[in-house]
């Protein structure tokens, strides 16, 4: 009997411990594994907001409570840190609608995670804006302001495009190449407002030479990484906006230099270029990735009309 029980308990254990350490076999549902994971590496959306139906309303009296609640969504790969969003109400006269806690983080004092192979959707958090003091002066009979919900946040891309590099005085028949030197078109985005476009690839011999095109395919506004979030909206600086800081790295490849020198690339009518060479030294073609981070911040707003009307009875 001892026997047996002590044979049980092995088998148990050993039943426990398989169990602790499975892991999926290569190859158990590739396809919907990449189809999620070229979900999460697309798209060209940051932060979204919407405001909740009829909050806050389309037309109110004076005596009534003021609500408004957003909805925010962080529908890009790149997770938010607390105190890496704000959003803030704005476009009304404070003297009239009173009270307002205009300013709050996007997470309310969470992260705010982005899409995720588990998560596709990214997270949420939804926003009140409540005002019980509202006054109309004496003969103003109706208020109709659009109030303006403004959100600063940082942000972050993260692109790899496959390139083909070759020593360009290596001489090889084409039979023999792994791969062909071309420039490799990136659309789609890369799960974030500003994104590569294309990267252009030429050889000069021992070094490799990359035209990298930044886009902002958003609908918002692009600030220097090095902007405070403190400063978004009210006391920005023409030098605040359309800069993007970035980072290019090719596995295999020794940085020559990479233009513009100081790190910023920037945008005109939301493009901008970046050059970068690359020793790749006396070797035949071959196919590795080009590694470029983008860190911005970014400034959306959404608008929405609403009004007062004086209440019967107050005038």
């Amino acid at each position: 009997m001892k026997k047996r029980a002590l044979i049980l308990v092995i088998l148990v254990f050993t039943l426990f411990i398989t169990s602790c350490s499975y892991k999926p076999e290569a190859g158990e549902k590739p396809i919907e594994t990449e189809a999620a994971l070229r979900m999460v590496q697309s798209g060209t959306q940051g932060l979204e907001m919407r405001f909740l139906p009829d909050l806050p309303p389309r037309s109110i009296y004076d005596t009534t409570e003021f609500v408004a609640i957003a909805e925010i969504w962080n529908r890009g790969n790149h997770d938010m840190e607390p105190g890496a969003c704000f959003v803030e109400l704005t476009g009304y006269d404070k003297n009239l609608i009173r009270g307002v806690f205009a300013r709050q983080p996007c997470g309310g004092g969470a992260a705010l995670e982005g899409k995720k192979t588990y998560n596709l959707d990214g997270s949420f958090n939804q926003i009140e804006f409540k005002s019980t003091n509202n006054q109309l002066p004496f003969g103003v009979f109706e208020y109709e302001p659009t109030l303006n919900l403004v959100a600063c946040y940082e942000y972050q891309t993260l692109a790899n495009p496959l390139v083909c590099v070759e020593n360009s005085l290596h001489t090889i028949a084409s039979e023999q190449k792994s791969c062909y030197v071309r420039d490799v078109s990136t659309p789609g985005g890369q799960g974030a407002p500003v994104g590569i476009g294309y990267v252009g690839v030429d050889m000069a011999g021992e070094r490799a030479i990359f035209e990298i095109n930044v886009v902002n395919y958003g609908n918002g506004r692009v600030l220097s990484p090095y902007t405070s979030l403190a400063s978004c909206p009210n006391t920005l600086d023409y030098q605040d906006f359309d800069r993007v800081g970035y980072d290019v790295q090719l596995s295999g490849g020794s940085i020559i230099d990479c233009k513009p020198t100081d790190g910023l690339v920037r945008l005109t009518n939301n493009q901008g270029k970046i050059v970068c060479s690359f020793n790749i030294g006396n070797t035949a073609s071959y196919e590795t990735p080009l590694m470029i981070r983008l860190n911005y911040n970014y400034m959306d707003s959404l608008l929405q009309p609403t009004k007062i009307i004086k209440t019967p009875g107050y005038e």
